[in-house]
């Protein structure tokens, strides 16, 4: 009787483990969303670049972020989902605490733990008006029908509700601080390459479980499709990447055309057109803390 006995407390010890942990309603604020904001989160998350088209898409649907290209990892193939506001595929009709639950908790509308390919640990240190303002904006672009798909994963039902032990482990739930000492631009792009920008999720090494090693934020790590690694963005003056941070602003708003070549490597073209469309101010921002790290 030992044995069953076992096997039923562990069951139950797993469940009550990895059970998801929403946002209450009342953490939802009143808020008159900013769509320019909304848009230009969206651009900082590059989030096209993920949650873009599989090929043979029409290119009127496939200029928006309709998700279903495939997406590897070291743990399997993820198929990123629609963000047009499409009611039966989409996020049409996702209340405003189901995409923050999303984006901060890595919950689905029905309660289920997303795979944090899906880079909520980083989405989780935003405010949740500045994620209600990406929802605006998302709502705002055309409805595009595109079915989802469930990620290539082993015991996937078993797999997606372990997520809440990982979640334990490499999920902070409170927003970025300012740091008292710095500037506001220092600020502004610490909090955009930390949160919305979700550098770290790449640029960051992991350990076994694929939990960030913060206290190496920024130092390079293994590329999320298990192929090479992803460049360290500390000390990239006192290395010879950049000049200074006025050359790696240059850098992200303009990429190949000025001739900065590194940028164009492992995903990175992409990300960087995405860039461009910040403001001028914010990819200032963005280079002036990039260039403090040492």
């Amino acid at each position: 009787m030992a044995v069953p006995f076992v096997g039923v407390a562990g069951a139950a010890a797993f469940l009550i483990l990895t059970r998801p942990s929403p946002l209450p309603a009342g953490a939802i604020p009143a808020h008159r969303p900013d769509v320019a904001n909304g848009r230009t989160l969206f651009y900082a998350g590059s989030c096209l670049f993920c949650h873009k088209a599989p090929p043979g898409t029409p290119t009127a649907a496939a200029r928006l972020p309709v998700g279903g290209a495939p997406f590897k990892t070291p743990v399997g193939t993820f198929y990123p989902g629609n963000l047009t506001p499409d009611a039966e595929t989409g996020i049409g009709r996702w209340s405003e605490r189901d995409f923050v639950n999303a984006m901060m908790r890595g919950l689905s509308p029905g309660g289920r733990h997303y795979f944090p390919a899906f880079p909520y640990p980083s989405y989780a240190r935003m405010r949740i008006v500045e994620v209600l303002d990406l929802r605006a904006y998302l709502m705002g672009l055309p409805a595009v029908r595109s079915p989802g798909r469930e990620p290539g994963i082993p015991m996937l039902a078993v797999a997606r509700r372990g997520v809440g032990l990982w979640k334990r482990l490499g999920l902070r739930e409170a927003p970025m601080a300012p740091d008292p000492t710095r500037g506001t631009s220092w600020n502004r792009g610490a909090y955009l390459v930390g949160a919305p920008g979700h550098c770290g999720e790449c640029h960051t090494p992991r350990n076994w479980l694929m939990v960030p090693d913060r206290g190496r934020f920024l130092a390079g790590g293994r590329h999320p499709a298990g192929e090479g690694t992803v460049p360290n963005l500390r000390g990239l003056v006192r290395r010879g990447r950049y000049k200074d941070a006025a050359d790696l602003a240059l850098a992200l708003q303009y990429g190949e055309s000025f001739g900065y070549d590194k940028l164009s490597s492992g995903g990175m073209g992409a990300i960087q057109t995405n860039l461009a469309e910040l403001p001028e101010k914010d990819l200032q921002a963005i280079a002036e803390y990039l260039v403090s790290l040492q």
